[in-house]
């Protein structure tokens, strides 16, 4: 065995080793199915954790590394929430302010809806908002968003818009935690009229501050993942790139956007599903990596590396990869849209959340500490 192997072996079971177990974090029936878990960890190890629940979007956070959870509370109504397949509330923690978006209307179900932002300048303790964070009324109808936050605190949100009737990738910056937002910034418009209609975008910031976009475009026939930069703190973003060594032929969407993340071993990462498999691609280097087979994956950056969870398929095992490990280990039995997350600032802990029912027949929020 060589040296890099050992020392791999030797990082996974120190990593193994300071996991946790899951942690159930809400619990309610069919009628008051709890979904969609977002984590944010800040900088001092505080894990906070949104879902939706109806129309609701609720909030708690664990103060004890993951072995417990505040009671979820509601923020202020929404109307209709976007909630499903990816949609639902977004959250970021950085430097003592907590940002969520959502998406949510009058009449929801595609017929309107806005990018709307909640904001707290004190870890938590009250909330502001929500205000609308897209510039032509019920454009984000389609209920597809992603968020991050950076390093500096800066917060940038990107949906797909719909204000030309196709859609298109927008994205507006907010430098004080949510509170208030910057003009909306076309990201993509595709030549063929339209991106992907139903994968949700993703984004990530840079340790430079550059702001990093990710989507699945509908091109020439082709579902294929795409990446374009900003490096002006997104007044405005440069050429799209076209992510993996391969197109995607594909007359429909596959409702599976991915993840993008951000390290400074590799620079940019994504993470998607291609034709029934998972597949990683470095930007900087262009190297594509075949995961496994599966759907659904997301990606979270560390200071011990990447880790990224995908589903077998949607309601069968959740699969997580380590750092340094060759193959993915079983997160869950059965699990819907799991997520992962890391500080902004690359330390602390890394957590995993899924959607998940008990034997009981009852829906679960589960939450693991996968390395402290």
């Amino acid at each position: 065995m060589n040296t890099r192997v050992l020392v791999f072996t030797a990082l996974s079971m120190i990593l193994r080793t300071a996991a946790g177990a899951p942690v159930e974090v809400a619990r309610g029936d069919k009628a008051s199915q709890p979904r969609q878990p977002q984590i944010a960890v800040d900088e001092a190890g505080t894990i906070h954790l949104v879902h939706g629940v109806n129309n609701s979007v609720r909030y708690c956070r664990s103060d004890d590394q993951g072995k417990s959870f505040t009671t979820p509370i509601d923020l202020p109504s929404v109307e209709v929430l976007s909630l499903g397949m990816r949609r639902g509330p977004r959250i970021t923690a950085v430097n003592g302010k907590i940002t969520i978006t959502a998406i949510g209307g009058a009449k929801g179900k595609g017929q309107d809806g806005n990018v709307l932002a909640y904001h707290s300048a004190d870890a938590g303790a009250t909330w502001a908002g929500p205000i609308v964070i897209n510039d032509v009324a019920d454009s984000a109808r389609e209920g597809l968003h992603g968020m991050c936050a950076g390093p500096n605190g800066k917060v940038c949100c990107v949906w797909l818009d719909l204000r030309h009737r196709k859609s298109e990738v927008m994205a507006a910056v907010s430098v004080d935690g949510g509170a208030s937002w910057s003009r909306n910034v076309l990201v993509y418009q595709s030549p063929d009229g339209s991106v992907c209609e139903c994968c949700h975008p993703s984004v990530a910031f840079g340790m430079d501050g550059a702001i990093h976009v990710m989507w699945r475009n509908s091109l020439s026939g082709n579902r294929d993942m795409y990446v374009a930069t900003s490096t002006d703190e997104g007044v405005t973003f440069g050429k799209a790139v076209r992510l993996g060594t391969a197109n995607w032929q594909l007359d429909a969407c596959p409702m599976d956007g991915g993840a993008i993340a951000w390290s400074a071993a590799n620079g940019v990462n994504t993470i998607w599903q291609r034709d029934g498999s998972i597949f990683s691609f470095t930007v900087n280097d262009r190297h594509e990596r075949h995961l496994g087979e599966g759907e659904q994956p997301w990606l979270a950056s560390s200071s011990t590396g990447l880790y990224t969870v995908w589903l077998k398929k949607r309601g069968d095992e959740a699969l997580l990869l380590r750092p340094g490990d060759a193959a993915p280990a079983k997160l869950a039995a059965q699990a819907l849209d799991p997520v992962v997350a890391a500080s902004t600032h690359r330390s602390g802990p890394v957590v995993a959340a899924w959607e998940s029912r008990d034997e009981s027949g009852e829906y679960t929020i589960m939450c693991e500490v996968v390395c402290r």
